[in-house]
């Protein structure tokens, strides 16, 4: 089965390289689709030159948002099964067979890693406290019992992924996905994943504005199609 895996990037010269390497190592057939969203460091003098197989690089000139990069990369995908991987180091790609196991076994048509199903490094407590409320108001709503809504892996059947009419811009994308999929049906399988959070200072941009967003985001849909 063969998965392709989005990369939204801004501004990720120091990790960009290293996370490439890392996914291509992994023993999967997979293609990765890149969309650089108008970075202004060193990285998009980076992405030029992996000139690999099956890696496909699309810029952005201003920056949009990751959830503007992650719906230009969605026409791009030709694997069976799509996942999302943030250019950090927070996620580590070994996982993706965790991850797409339920999908291929026919289990789930959408998976989510969820960073509380196992012991990881405690996220920070801002970065906590978002999560655990934007993740509550998505269960209390929807009916859903989801653990970690804002959890970067996610892997979806690629025809689930493209029949979500998605909006989002910025962060708010985690919970426009999670609700509208709630809406079709399609209930999240979860799976524990590793996580090593990194900070503000390291580099990490969601912030309290995107948890405005994803309120408003989270109650819209609930009563918009």
């Amino acid at each position: 089965m063969k998965v392709s895996v989005i990369i939204p990037v801004f501004n990720e010269e120091s990790t960009v390289e290293k996370i490439i390497n890392r996914i291509r190592s992994v023993d999967i057939d997979k293609e990765i689709i890149i969309v650089d969203d108008g970075s202004k460091d060193r990285t998009r003098e980076i992405l030029e030159k992996q000139r690999y197989e099956n890696i496909r690089i699309v810029y952005h000139k201003i920056n949009q948002g990751k959830g503007s990069a992650i719906r230009t990369a969605i026409p791009y995908t030709r694997g069976e099964v799509t996942i999302i991987q943030d250019a950090d180091l927070e996620y580590d790609p070994e996982e993706y067979h965790r991850l797409i196991r339920p999908i291929v076994e026919g289990k789930a048509m959408v998976v989510y890693g969820s960073r509380f199903l196992k012991f990881n490094k405690p996220i920070y407590l801002r970065f906590l406290i978002g999560n655990k409320f934007l993740t509550g108001l998505i269960n209390l709503l929807y009916g859903s019992r989801i653990t970690d809504s804002y959890t970067c892996y996610k892997a979806f059947k690629t025809e689930v992924l493209k029949g979500l009419t998605l909006e989002a811009k910025r962060f708010e994308f985690e919970a426009e996905v999670t609700v509208k999929l709630l809406k079709k049906g399609y209930h999240p399988h979860e799976v524990p994943i590793s996580y090593s959070p990194r900070t503000v200072k390291e580099g990490k941009k969601i912030g309290w504005r995107d948890a405005f967003l994803g309120i408003i985001t989270i109650f819209k849909y609930k009563f918009v199609e």
